[in-house]
């Protein structure tokens, strides 16, 4: 369903589960910055209702899991640390805008793929720690935004396609996911969430 070209390491969720702490505090701002990336998508496009009542709905959902991580790094004793650079995330930007002067929809398009690229990866990491990570606790909470995710996922892939009239998205995609599959070879060797 999601595509990737390249599969995690499996030894990233040993990583991952070597230092609880910094991969909640990694993982909760990423579902901060997932919120905040929504909304803007809103502010840019506030013309298309039913992509405004969905993203509001999504970027509820986000800031919800932000609360739900920051409930479990309380609980453990841990603190939130310190926002952390996504460098994985700033890489797939720059992509993103490469060739960026065109139209206000293929922006859309482009800012909607790169969304759903993100989702992608972060169900797949999840899904790995679901089944790799040795807490109960944590495997369950994994499994559950994995799910959570990949609905992300095909909320961003399928606003693209609308929004996407004359524009061809399954090859943005498709250079996309290619893209990434090299990105990611730099990546997965550090206990955050796309590190």
């Amino acid at each position: 369903m999601l595509g990737l070209k390249l599969a995690t390491d499996p030894r990233w969720a040993t990583i991952a589960e070597e230092n609880l702490e910094e991969i909640l505090t990694d993982h909760a701002w990423c579902e901060q910055k997932a919120a905040t990336n929504a909304i803007t998508i809103i502010t840019l496009n506030s013309e298309h209702t039913d992509l405004v009542t969905d993203l509001t709905v999504l970027a509820q959902e986000e800031l919800q899991h932000f609360q739900m991580v920051h409930e479990i790094i309380k609980k453990r004793g841990y603190k939130l640390g310190r926002e952390r650079k996504d460098s994985y995330v700033n890489e797939l930007f720059k992509y993103k805008i490469k060739g960026g002067s065109g139209s206000r929809k293929e922006g859309l398009v482009r800012r909607l793929l790169f969304s759903a690229m993100i989702e992608a990866r972060s169900c797949e990491r999840f899904k790995l720690l679901s089944e790799k990570i040795k807490d109960p606790e944590l495997s369950k909470f994994y499994r559950e935004l994995m799910i959570s995710e990949a609905g992300h996922y095909t909320t961003f892939i399928g606003f693209a396609r609308k929004y996407g009239k004359n524009i061809d998205v399954d090859k943005q995609w498709e250079d996309l996911l290619k893209f990434e599959g090299e990105l990611i070879q730099n990546y997965g060797k550090n206990e955050t969430i796309h590190g």
